[in-house]
């Protein structure tokens, strides 16, 4: 069965990186993504429901933490499991991220690392 996986980076390599990586490691991963918060919320808001959002935390205009707000304030949109992706690498924003998201990742990563944890979320 395919998993659409939204992946929401205001930067165009990791978009690019992450789409090529994960659909290419698994034929039933649909990746679509975004460059911004704004989109994302669009892009849900189409009624195209992802089953994992992979959401990054600093971006301009509309950080990932204001748009996951948006996303969990909506009764639609609540239950879709969200992974931060973030180059940030605190303490505050680690424990944060982990207690907010379903997990937190930080930048770089590998693709099979990544894979290995999306697969452990959708299981749940």
């Amino acid at each position: 069965m395919v998993k659409k996986i939204l992946i929401v980076d205001d930067d165009p390599g990791v978009n690019y990186t992450v789409k090529n990586g994960l659909e290419g490691v698994n034929a039933d991963y649909k990746v679509d993504s975004v460059d911004s918060g704004e989109k994302c919320l669009k892009f849900l808001g189409n009624n195209k429901i992802p089953d994992l959002i992979l959401l990054d935390i600093m971006m301009p205009e509309m950080s990932g933490w204001e748009t996951y707000n948006k996303i969990k304030e909506n009764l639609s949109w609540k239950d879709i499991p969200v992974v931060f992706l973030t180059a940030r690498r605190d303490r505050i924003a680690r424990e944060a991220g982990g207690f907010f998201g379903d997990d937190y990742i930080e930048k770089p990563f590998t693709i099979p690392e990544l894979k290995q944890r999306i697969e452990r979320i959708l299981k749940m």
